[in-house]
């Protein structure tokens, strides 16, 4: 049973977003014209459509000032869940409950007409969230500045580029003073610099105390972003707790779909191999060989990672790479990289063992990652945040290189 209460980390902070045994089901149709539709009809035996279960019975509820972010694979539900919650489809079966003003940037270009200029598509947006025609006057020199679009203000949003269509889509969103903003994905178009942008507009309304649901496949984005993370699988609630962990849950669902996949194909090539090699174990530990949860900047650390073979193998490789939480990597290396493999080796147990000499780390919380593949560097699995450690925070310094820093004045 999943808690569906771990946002409330204020119990005086009311609900937003009440999400109440929410499924929704699609209805997919084989014959798609009418002319199909009228040759096919009466016809017995043959099914002409079928249906998808996109949601089944989620429910979980939102904290105001909450940033959450929903993460899965492809066809997870995500972006069906954040629709409903918006109120762009409907539930087949459930409740969803809302307070306050919503601005949602579901996909793009949604909620602009292609053959309306840009200023008319601001005020027409802006209404639909809400404002009057006089609230949007004047907040309208705000918009038009943090959308960069200069003179393509007054051409068909038509003629846009898909950062163009973002840049003022974005704008007018937070623009409309939201107490709920919905962001599905459109974060990744546009450059860098309109990227970084757009997070600063997103922390400062974290800072106001904003509801903010994201949905992402960028773990260091969500990680950087939220609080907490919801992970669907199948349409259902797989995991709700913190992002780190929630990031976490999503990778091993990836590797364990990407691994379906591996095992089939190994499985259709060589039937006798019907498994690949795994990772048993990731342990963390220190110059002295005995386990470590804390390390000192400077100290000598190892990685063991212990792995199991199904069968005898003659060359194989190994990596590792160390985290922060919001999933920036600060090392990693791997036999490809050291000019070496393993192997050969028999089936049954083996141990690889990294030593790190002198790691100057500044403090933080870390966590280390390991992967195994075969001699042509097709990943065989993945152990995503294995080991984890600490070091120390130093509070002269911050980032994450430790060094003996000084200042002087000449």
């Amino acid at each position: 049973m999943i808690d569906s209460t771990l946002f409330a980390d204020a119990a005086d902070t009311p609900e937003v977003v009440v999400i109440d045994k929410v499924s929704k089901r699609f209805t997919l149709r084989k014959d798609n014209s009418l002319k199909e539709r009228i040759v096919t009809l009466g016809r017995q035996g043959r099914s002409h459509a079928e249906t998808f279960d996109a949601l089944n019975d989620v429910s979980f509820s939102i904290r105001a000032g909450s940033t959450i972010g929903l993460m899965g694979t492809n066809g997870s539900g995500k972006s069906t869940l954040l629709k409903i919650i918006g109120g762009i489809i409907d539930p087949t079966k459930g409740t969803v409950r809302r307070r306050g003003r919503m601005a949602a940037l579901l996909e793009l270009g949604a909620g602009f007409h292609p053959d309306l200029s840009g200023r008319d598509n601001v005020y027409l947006n802006a209404a639909i969230l809400g404002l009057s025609r006089e609230q949007t006057d004047a907040v309208f020199d705000e918009i038009l500045a943090f959308s960069e679009i200069g003179d393509f203000i007054d051409t068909q949003v038509k003629f846009y580029s898909s950062g163009m269509y973002v840049r003022l889509a974005f704008a007018v969103a937070v623009h409309t003073d939201p107490d709920l903003l919905l962001v599905d994905e459109v974060l990744a178009v546009g450059d860098e610099a309109f990227q970084r942008k757009c997070m600063d507009k997103i922390h400062e309304f974290q800072r106001e105390g904003r509801t903010i649901i994201l949905v992402s496949h960028s773990a260091s984005q969500v990680m950087e972003i939220c609080d907490e993370g919801v992970v669907l699988k199948n349409g259902e609630v797989a995991f709700i707790g913190s992002a780190a962990e929630a990031t976490k849950i999503h990778r091993e669902i990836l590797e364990g779909k990407r691994r379906k996949v591996a095992e089939a194909v190994v499985a259709e090539e060589e039937a006798p191999r019907v498994s690949v090699a795994s990772i048993v174990s990731v342990q963390l530990r220190d110059g002295t060989d005995a386990s470590s949860g804390t390390v000192n900047p400077g100290d000598d650390i190892q990685v063991v990672i212990e792995v199991d073979h199904p069968y005898a193998v003659d060359v194989w490789n190994s990596s590792v790479s160390i985290d922060t939480p919001s999933g920036q990597q600060v090392f990693g290396t791997g036999t490809k990289r050291l000019g070496t493999t393993h192997g050969p080796t028999a089936a049954g147990r083996s141990t690889i063992t990294y030593r790190l000499p002198r790691v100057a780390l500044a403090g933080g919380q870390y966590f280390v990652n390991a992967e195994i593949s075969d001699e042509n560097r097709a990943a065989w699995d993945v152990k995503w945040q294995g080991a984890m450690f600490s070091v120390p925070v130093e509070f002269r310094q911050t980032g994450t290189v430790y060094t003996e820093a000084s200042v002087e004045t000449a």
